[in-house]
């Protein structure tokens, strides 16, 4: 019969997380793909713009949003094309 020893028991838990890891993420790639909804504290460093500013886009429709439990999302096509517009 054969002994196992720390390091065995350490090694097969690295490969368990590592196998983990990789399941999640196809997981979460799978489910989400390419996550099209940005939250108001990204939008507004991506575009360095105040609270406010952001708030008057949103109230002029220039970028669809969401309101999901008290936090507002936006719509990465919605800011490309503001982007673009003002090029």
């Amino acid at each position: 019969m054969e002994m196992l020893t720390k390091h065995d028991l350490e090694i097969f838990r690295v490969r368990i997380i590592s196998d983990l890891e990789k399941m999640l993420e196809a997981n979460l790639n799978q489910a989400y793909g390419d996550f099209s909804w940005l939250r108001s504290k990204a939008v507004r460093m991506m575009m360095d713009i105040s609270p406010a500013t952001l708030q008057n886009l949103r109230i002029t429709g220039k970028i669809r949003f969401k309101k999901v439990l008290g936090s507002y999302y936006y719509n990465k096509e919605d800011l490309q094309k503001l982007f673009e517009d003002e090029n």
